[in-house]
C-alpha cells in the first residue's frame, strides 16, 4: 500500500480547508465551479459514511469583488464591510452546490475568542456534532465582520486546525495553490522537491516553509505547517495538497499520494486521554453512588444526573471536574456539560427533569462518556 493509504483510507471525520485564492480564483469572484468540484465530492464521502466539516475562506475576497475594489482595503471597518458583503455571496454558492448533490448545509461563523471560551467552545462543539449527526455538512468562516483581531492576525489555517480539535477529527485537508510541501519555495530553487510525508511538528518543516502568502489571502505556507502541529495535539493528521487536483478529496480518501501528508505522532484516543487526565486543573467534583459508580467503570458508560449525589466546588460548563465514589476516591474526571450552581439544581434527578429544572437542557448527561477519562 502506498504512504497515505492507512491515515487516510480510514479516517472518518474530515475537515477540509480551502483559502481565497482557490475560492475566488484568485479574486475574480466565487469560483463556481471548483466550489461545485468540492461540494460533488463531499456529498460522495458524505454518501460513502464520512463526516465531512468545509472552513472556507473567500468572503472578504467576494466582498472586494463585489463592492469594485481592486486591492484589499486596510481600514478595519472597510475589511468588515467586505466581509459582510461576500458572506452572503459565499453561504448561498456552498447551499446551491450542495443541495444539487442532495446534501443539506449549515453556516457557522466562529472566531478564535469562540474556542477559547470553555462554555462557547463546549456549545461549538455540540452545534457541530449535532449537524454531523443529522447529515449536514456544516460551512465555516471565521466572523470577520465583527472581530478586528482575526481580520488583522488570524488566518483559516488555523481556524482549520481548531476546528479539527474541536471536532476530534480524524484528519485535516488544507487545500491550496500549492501541490504540497516543498523542500525550499520551488518559485526560487529550482531543486526543491515535494515533502510527500513527513511528522507533524517537525521543526524542519518550518524552515522550509517559509514565505508570505498571496495578496488576496493571509496565510502562507507557513500557517499551514503550524496549523498541522495544531492539529495534531488532537492527534488529527494533515494533508496540503493543491485543490484543483481532479478528485483530490475522492482519491485522499482512497488513500492515494497526493500532496503533502504531516502524520500526527499521537493517536486520537490517547491524545484526547492526556488532555483531559494531565493539562487542565480540576475546578471541582461530584459524588456518585455505587450503582453509577459501576456503570463508568465496568460498563464506560456517560454519567447522568440521577447517579450524583452531591457537588462540590464552584466550576463552569466545560471545565474539568472529578467524578468520584463516596469514599471520595477518584472514578475519573472530565468535562463538565452543567455549572456547579446548574449541577446542584439536577442532582440525583432523571435527565428527563432537567429541562424543567434549569430552563434549558445542554446535554443529558453531566459528564459524556467521550469527554471522560477513568482515573488509573
Amino acid at each position: 500500500m502506498d504512504s497515505h493509504s492507512d491515515e487516510l483510507h480510514a479516517a472518518k471525520r474530515i475537515v477540509v480547508k480551502v483559502g481565497s485564492s482557490l475560492v475566488t480564483n484568485e479574486g475574480r469572484g466565487l469560483d463556481e465551479v471548483a466550489i461545485g468540484e468540492w461540494c460533488r465530492q463531499m456529498s460522495q464521502l458524505v454518501r460513502d459514511g464520512r463526516e465531512l466539516i468545509m472552513v472556507s475562506s473567500g468572503a472578504i475576497a467576494e466582498g472586494m469583488k463585489r463592492l469594485g475594489w481592486a486591492t484589499r482595503p486596510r481600514e478595519i471597518h472597510e475589511l468588515q464591510a467586505a466581509a459582510a458583503v461576500g458572506q452572503m455571496g459565499l453561504a448561498q454558492m456552498y447551499e446551491t452546490k450542495l443541495r444539487e448533490h442532495g446534501l443539506g448545509s449549515a453556516q457557522v461563523l466562529l472566531t478564535h475568542a469562540d474556542l477559547a471560551d470553555r462554555e462557547r467552545y463546549l456549545n461549538a462543539r455540540s452545534t457541530l456534532l449535532t449537524l454531523l449527526k443529522l447529515g449536514v455538512l456544516p460551512v465555516i468562516n471565521e466572523n470577520d465582520t465583527v472581530v478586528n483581531d482575526e481580520i488583522k492576525f488570524g488566518d483559516n489555517d488555523t481556524l482549520g486546525a481548531l476546528v479539527a480539535n474541536l471536532v476530534e477529527a480524524d484528519v485535516l485537508v488544507i487545500l491550496t495553490d500549492q501541490n504540497g510541501l516543498y523542500t525550499a519555495d520551488p518559485r526560487k530553487d529550482p531543486t526543491a522537491q515535494l515533502v510527500r510525508r513527513a511528522k507533524s511538528g517537525d521543526p524542519a518543516l518550518e524552515a522550509m516553509a517559509g514565505g508570505a502568502g498571496s495578496s488576496l489571502g493571509r496565510g502562507g505556507m507557513l500557517t499551514k505547517i503550524l496549523a498541522a502541529k495544531r492539529a495534531a495535539g488532537s492527534g488529527a493528521s494533515t494533508v496540503i495538497a493543491w485543490g484543483r487536483e481532479p478528485d483530490a478529496l475522492l482519491r485522499l480518501a482512497r488513500g492515494d499520494v497526493i500532496g503533502t501528508l504531516l502524520v500526527a505522532q499521537t493517536q486520537k484516543t490517547q491524545a484526547r486521554k492526556q488532555w483531559i487526565s494531565d493539562h487542565l486543573q480540576l475546578r471541582g467534583s461530584v459524588l456518585v453512588d455505587p450503582g453509577a459508580a459501576t456503570k463508568l467503570r465496568a460498563e464506560g458508560k456517560s454519567l447522568l444526573p440521577i447517579g450524583m449525589t452531591s457537588v462540590e466546588g464552584d466550576f463552569s460548563r466545560g471545565d474539568v471536574i472529578a467524578v468520584r465514589a463516596a469514599d471520595g476516591g477518584e472514578i475519573a474526571r472530565g468535562l463538565a456539560n452543567y455549572a456547579s450552581v446548574e449541577a446542584r439544581l439536577i442532582c440525583g434527578k432523571p435527565s428527563s427533569e432537567i429541562e424543567k429544572l434549569l430552563g434549558y437542557v445542554a446535554e443529558p448527561e453531566m459528564v459524556h462518556r467521550d469527554n471522560m477519562v477513568l482515573s488509573r
